[in-house]
């Protein structure tokens, strides 16, 4: 731990919550739904996301919680042991966002009552981690008025692969965090360079702190089916009868995103703040955006686990994870080529948004 990152070590009053759900279809075949990107390491640093997310988090709090599916639950308990086992919350099946945040809420508040939680995605990369405390904490305190509190992102670049988050004036009181004056879903190009030169738009990297108390109580009446499931879920989980309720109820929760249940119809009433910062914050969505993070040799080629010869004849920008063999490339700018025991992907990084659809019915169950 940096002497930076230990002046935040001691957010007693934090409880982190990581959910680990979803493929990175778009990551495919690397990823798949045996075996999701946060499991994986993407950069060649020998840690994987969650390992990483985990570490970061674990230096702000003692307690981290860990929301995942029940398929990947073993596999996430071997990558993080330090994580203990009743912190480890295995969903049956996916329900999106809103109900596995909220299940982990109505745990922690049934286990010790009203507390400030934070959910943090297991899969995104943040390289400034004395930034990332500082945003923490500042969230912390803004979370403690009453609000629900998301950590924005300071765009460096008009993309339109992010929602956005339009700030309003300062909340007072909490230096650092503003009102959120409204969410806007992923814009087009056009769009988003005009927020941009607008200014006083950050990106929803999806980041929330808020009151267990404070989320709930929205839960209960903006989306009470979910509120009353959760709740019954909680009150068992620590009996024995946590399989069964579960196993009944789990099913029946909607299945809807966090923004979309409770953060953008709570904004409307004023009752959301945004922290702004600069995290060296990175969501590796596809091959193109894990390219760019990674450093190309002389020759121009980027190279993920590969002992094997790669030779590029004008074919500049190339990207190969992977495999046993030599690879030769011909003729074709910023090329793709990943190799796993199970397939092998060629694509270019312009096109690397459509992997998601190519991996249809060849992906793994």
């Amino acid at each position: 731990m940096t002497d930076s990152t230990a002046r935040h070590a001691h957010l007693t009053d934090l409880v982190a919550v990581v959910p680990a759900g979803g493929v990175g279809s778009r990551l495919w075949p690397l990823s798949q739904p045996t075996r999701p990107k946060f499991l994986l390491d993407l950069l060649g640093t020998g840690s994987t996301l969650i390992q990483d997310t985990v570490t970061r988090l674990s230096a702000l709090t003692d307690e981290v919680y860990i929301v995942t599916g029940a398929r990947h639950a073993d596999a996430v308990a071997a990558q993080v042991p330090q994580v203990p086992s009743e912190r480890l919350i295995a969903e049956p099946s996916p329900r999106d966002s809103m109900a596995a945040i909220a299940l982990a809420a109505a745990i922690i508040e049934q286990r010790r009552g009203p507390s400030i939680m934070g959910s943090f995605a297991a899969d995104h990369v943040i390289t400034e981690t004395e930034a990332f405390g500082t945003a923490v904490a500042t969230a912390v305190a803004a979370a403690k008025t009453g609000k629900i509190v998301t950590i924005g992102i300071q765009p460096t670049e008009p993309s339109s692969a992010f929602g956005y988050i339009k700030q309003g004036p300062g909340l007072s009181g909490i230096d650092g965090a503003m009102e959120v004056a409204e969410f806007t879903e992923k814009p087009d190009p056009e769009t988003a360079a005009h927020m941009l030169a607008d200014g006083g738009y950050v990106w929803n990297a999806g980041m929330f702190v808020v009151g267990t108390d404070v989320l709930l109580g929205h839960l209960e009446r903006l989306q009470p089916a979910i509120h009353d499931g959760v709740r019954k879920i909680a009150a068992a989980w620590d009996t024995d009868e946590r399989t069964a309720v579960l196993d009944e109820l789990w099913p029946t929760l909607t299945k809807i995103a966090i923004d979309n249940a409770i953060a953008e119809p709570v904004a409307l009433d004023g009752g959301v703040a945004v922290v702004p910062a600069s995290l060296g914050w990175h969501d590796i969505g596809d091959f193109d955006s894990l390219a760019g993070m990674l450093t190309p040799d002389s020759d121009g080629l980027i190279k993920v686990d590969r002992t094997e010869p790669v030779k590029l004849v004008d074919a500049p920008g190339a990207l190969v994870m992977g495999g046993t063999k030599p690879v030769a490339i011909v003729g074709v700018k910023d090329a793709v080529v990943v190799i796993t025991g199970e397939a092998l992907l060629i694509t270019t990084r312009a096109q690397a948004q459509a992997v998601k659809h190519a991996s249809a019915g060849l992906t793994a169950s």
